[in-house]
């Protein structure tokens, strides 16, 4: 009878309305949770995106030349440099967020010095292919002079690719701490004192042109000193930063079998817009085709920004609450950013087809361009409604620790299927520009089903159980450094 009694007071109206009200609450809590942390990685981003749209626009009162090399030098780094280093430093996402969740705080030092450690090392091999950027833009079959102009522009951004692995690791570092707000207003700080930094260097100094690489690298430096100083003498990372450790020295298989993966997961994806913006240069009139899809590109990169911040705060939530040993949490916050993401992406999808016939006056004044803009925008919209919803399951992929599998998921999606759908669209049928972006769209695709897949089969009990070994396998004994 007393068990009877039980039941029957689970299926109560009070108690069902006290469930309902306490899930309602915990969805709110954790809406606050994520746009308070997506709201400043947001504007990091933007910022630091920011740094070398600054210098270009400096270049570009110099002359053509110096703004196609500028532009070139740019593109090449950031395909050749750059993203690597982001994504080696996102397997911080993982091991950092993880052991902050399990409160072993000692280890989110010694992960991010031997994040920047490797960094550092990898670094040396991508500042020779730097140190020969000429060669290997003429090799690729680019207009010699304006290849000698990105050389000399490459060689001098050299500084700021060491800057900019380092930033990266503070920066995972700090977020997955859910300190976001300093790294906004450091990142803010760094902003504006570019502007005077270019004007300096591009103007005052002789350097002309290459004063912008220059600049580049200080900024990069000036951003990495105010950080080091921030988690050196703030008491928020009192207990994550202890110091140096020869223990940074130990383990590092562990950090490459995430940090490999989760390059190429990066990496794979940006390498295919590149490639679409190089393909259209073999295009019918290649000069108006590649001038639309490097808007387009612009465009979808600017944009992007928005949905990779909630894949930071996602990433920091999953990996937090996976090693605090709360999958329940985890899953909620997995739910709670797709739909953050679908508004997001349905927001800007929008906006962007409702400026489709003005936006293309923000780059030129050629009317043939801004009409082909405005055809391009419908298709970048829904591009960018797909891509906001996959950002935030790669988010809490990194999260996870599912780099591996994010990697071959972006292989498959955008060499087996995106890249050759674009060609078959572009140039048997003829569809130009707007075939190669629809490729773009089918990777898309292909990736977002491929990790909704994966995400709604996940045993959330067993990823707390497996970042639960991953943190406490992480812990050197001091016996074995001693």
């Amino acid at each position: 009878m007393e068990s009877e009694h039980q039941k029957a007071s689970l299926h109560s109206p009070l108690i069902q309305s006290s469930r309902a009200t306490t899930e309602r609450r915990e969805v709110l809590e954790e809406v606050k949770k994520q746009l308070w942390l997506a709201g400043p990685l947001i504007c990091v981003s933007l910022l630091n995106y920011s740094l070398n749209i600054i210098s270009v626009m400096f270049v570009g009162h110099l002359g053509e030349l110096a703004l196609s090399g500028a532009s070139m030098a740019t593109s090449f780094a950031s395909v050749t440099g750059f993203s690597f280093l982001v994504g080696m430093a996102s397997a911080l996402d993982t091991l950092c967020g993880q052991s902050y969740g399990a409160k072993q705080y000692q280890i989110l030092g010694i992960h991010m010095q031997r994040a920047m450690f490797i960094l550092m090392i990898v670094s040396i091999p991508l500042a020779v292919i730097w140190a020969n950027t000429r060669s290997i833009l003429v090799f690729l079959g680019q207009d010699p002079e304006i290849s000698t102009a990105a050389g000399e522009y490459a060689k001098l951004m050299v500084p700021s690719l060491f800057g900019y692995g380092l930033l990266q690791c503070l920066n995972r570092f700090l977020q997955t701490q859910n300190i976001v707000f300093p790294m906004m207003l450091i990142s803010g700080v760094t902003t504006s004192l570019h502007f005077l930094i270019c004007w300096i260097m591009v103007f005052k100094s002789g350097l002309g042109y290459r004063g912008a690489a220059v600049a580049n690298s200080i900024s990069y430096w000036v951003n990495v000193f105010i950080l080091s100083l921030y988690v050196k003498f703030s008491p928020s990372c009192k207990k994550t930063w202890t110091g140096f450790s020869r223990k940074a020295l130990h383990s590092l298989p562990t950090f490459l079998r995430l940090a490999i993966p989760s390059a190429a997961m990066i990496c794979l994806e940006m390498w295919s817009f590149e490639m679409m913006v190089l393909l259209s240069g073999i295009l019918p009139n290649p000069k108006l085709e590649t001038s639309v899809l490097s808007i387009c590109l612009n465009t979808a990169s600017t944009v992007w920004m928005i949905p990779f911040g909630l894949s930071g705060s996602v990433s920091i939530r999953v990996s937090n609450e996976l090693g605090a040993g709360h999958p329940r949490a985890a899953r909620l916050a997995v739910s709670v950013v797709s739909v953050l993401a679908i508004v997001e992406g349905s927001l800007v999808a929008t906006v962007l087809i409702l400026i489709r016939n003005i936006w293309g006056y923000a780059y030129s004044n050629e009317v043939e361009v801004v009409k082909y803009v405005a055809t391009m925008m419908p298709i970048l919209a829904i591009s960018h409604f797909i891509d906001a919803f996959q950002s935030v399951l790669s988010g809490t992929a990194r999260g996870c620790g599912w780099q591996t599998i994010g990697a071959f998921v972006n292989l498959g999606s955008y060499y087996l299927v995106g890249i050759p759908s674009a060609i078959v669209l572009a140039f048997v049928l003829h569809l130009g520009g707007k075939g190669l972006w629809l490729g773009i769209v089918c990777a898309l695709t292909v990736q977002l089903v491929s990790l909704m897949i994966i995400t709604t089969r996940t045993d959330w009990e067993q990823e707390a159980k497996k970042a639960t070994d991953r943190v406490y396998d992480s812990i050197i004994p001091e016996t074995t450094v001693s």
